[in-house]
């Protein structure tokens, strides 16, 4: 009988993680598409350059390339056991590459060895557990870190203020509700905290868990410290970006969008707005 490789043991508990992430979050491909069409629409290029900011094993990185195989997407994350899930089960695709880094720490971009500046960075459900400082001092290093009219896209969880908005909030989290209740897979799926418990006894990866632990990192050490969508927007605009605003949205799931300024665009009104709406009746008037 053949043995198991090591890619196939990575392939499968990335499976695995897929899956418990979209019983979760059943708006997850959409959420890709969404993100990727956006890379096409602003790089203007076959061959951009993508950051891909707490990437777990590299969901977003592998869909990307599969559309845009000239590309070149970074996959950064602190954690090693997710790091190297990635790295295995995607060993054979060409322009993904992941780097173990910490967003905490100032100097995170450093060690990339980026041959340019980035066209796009992106993120999904990643952000909210930085600390609001931190994520402040994040967003105000991207301005620079993108190239002038690159673009910062954050997929995630963003709450409105449930004090000044109460009827949105509680209606924002009742379309997320549905949705999941909707999209519940016909195939059972590990809870959050069901895989990384099984993962963590997998012995292919005994290193990375041991390195993990070493870390003081567990299942449990997501947060929610920056949840909220001021939060964000409000360090968004204090990191000076030109433009900043919500492009996607199904209930609080938001692609929060940011775009760095540069001076030489000029504004462009070549697709005149059309609205989608259905044919007049018949001897109706306007």
């Amino acid at each position: 009988m053949p043995t198991t490789t090591y890619t196939e043991t990575a392939r499968a508990w990335v499976t695995r993680w897929d899956r418990q992430q979209e019983a979760f979050l059943p708006q997850r491909e959409e959420q890709f598409t969404a993100l990727i069409d956006v890379v096409e629409e602003v790089s203007g290029r076959p061959d951009p350059l993508v950051l891909d900011l707490g990437c777990g094993p590299g969901s977003i990185g592998v869909r990307l390339l599969a559309r845009i195989p000239g590309a070149t997407v970074v996959s950064l994350d602190a954690d090693p056991l997710l790091i190297e899930l990635g790295r295995a089960a995607y060993a054979e695709v060409p322009g993904l590459r992941f780097a173990d880094v910490d967003l905490r720490d100032p100097d995170w971009a450093a060690g990339l060895g980026l041959e340019r500046q980035p066209d796009a960075v992106l993120s999904t459900t990643a952000l909210h557990w930085l600390d609001p400082a931190t994520l402040e001092s994040l967003y105000g290093g991207l301005t620079t870190l993108l190239r002038p009219g690159g673009i910062l896209v954050n997929c995630d969880e963003l709450e409105r203020d449930r004090r000044t908005s109460p009827v949105l909030s509680r209606l924002d989290r009742a379309l997320l509700r549905r949705r999941k209740n909707r999209g519940v897979p016909q195939y059972d799926v590990d809870s959050w905290y069901g895989w990384w418990e099984e993962v963590q006894a997998e012995p292919a990866f005994a290193e990375a868990v041991a390195e993990r632990a070493r870390r003081g990192y567990d299942g449990e050490n997501h947060s929610d410290l920056s949840a909220a969508f001021a939060v964000h927007l409000d360090a968004l605009e204090r990191a000076d970006f030109a433009e900043v605003g919500t492009i996607w949205q199904h209930g609080e799931v938001r692609l929060l969008c940011a775009v760095t300024h540069d001076p030489d665009s000029t504004p462009q009104d070549d697709e005149p707005h059309t609205h989608n709406h259905a044919p007049a009746r018949p001897g109706a008037t306007a």
